[in-house]
């Protein structure tokens, strides 16, 4: 596994490569190129908002601001798995002419859809200036919560990034096992109304929940995070991106076989 790691950081010019292709393809043909960074989630936002909160009457006391968090954390979650489920394949052209560590290839994916996280905070800090929201000093545990959820991103895109590789139709069911946790977190509806119900355990375990629920303390209700929730996602994540490397070491003659 040391002979491993040190292959994937000699090939780190690699990896910086194919997240600055990544990142340029994304928008390569649209005339908007990268404002799309800024204008789809806002998009996202304005719609659900539009259906929630006057068409439904749903939401309270700045629910904008509140809807804004959580869609823009889970477009990174929901972008991450989606692209890195296809991250070997994609490049199985190259991977079947020189050896290169297929781990880089889903790492790419994840560290592109990082850097378009950082777009969708300026649209998050927009509508906290409108709505006059000023975060308090917890907003200090922010850079916290992101590698939290980007190590627990990172672990994902390891595994489905091997798992379709062998099993190609995991590709398409994971959209529907994203949909699933898209409406069992409290994304564009509110976490309290699960509580005191038989199904609020569905909130308290699910890291998506966690997670969007620590953006939300230390942005919009100046509170500290779930530090105990974040402790578990961060330690199991480390865990598993350091056995999804292992495994990676150990099989990646299977990859090239199963492509």
């Amino acid at each position: 596994m040391r002979d491993y790691i040190n292959e994937m950081l000699k090939r780190k010019d690699l990896l910086i490569y194919l997240v600055k292709s990544g990142l340029k393809a994304e928008h390569r043909n649209s005339y908007l190129g990268y404002f799309w960074w800024l204008l789809d989630p806002l998009l996202n936002v304005l719609v659900y908002y539009f259906l929630i909160g006057i068409i439904l009457g749903g939401g309270g006391d700045n629910f904008a601001v509140y809807l804004v968090i959580g869609l823009v954390a889970w477009r990174w979650m929901n972008t991450t798995v989606n692209s890195s489920a296809r991250a070997i394949m994609k490049y199985s052209s190259i991977i079947n002419q020189v050896y290169l560590p297929k781990s880089i290839f889903p790492l790419s994916m994840s560290f592109t859809q990082t850097y378009n996280f950082v777009f969708g905070l300026v649209v998050v800090a927009v509508f906290l200036a409108f709505s006059g929201i000023m975060p308090g000093w917890q907003i200090i545990y922010l850079p916290l919560i992101i590698l939290v959820q980007m190590l627990f991103l990172l672990a994902i895109s390891l595994f489905v990034a091997y798992i379709c590789v062998f099993v190609r139709d995991i590709d398409n069911i994971l959209s529907h096992i994203l949909r699933i946790f898209f409406y069992a977190s409290p994304i564009i509806w509110e976490g309290g109304r699960l509580r005191n119900t038989e199904y609020s355990w569905v909130v308290d375990i699910n890291p998506v929940a966690i997670i969007i629920d620590s953006y939300r303390a230390v942005l919009m209700w100046q509170a500290n995070p779930h530090f105990t929730g974040l402790l578990i996602i961060g330690t199991a994540s480390l865990a598993a991106i350091a056995a999804m490397i292992y495994y990676y070491s150990r099989n990646e003659h299977k990859i090239i076989k199963a492509l």
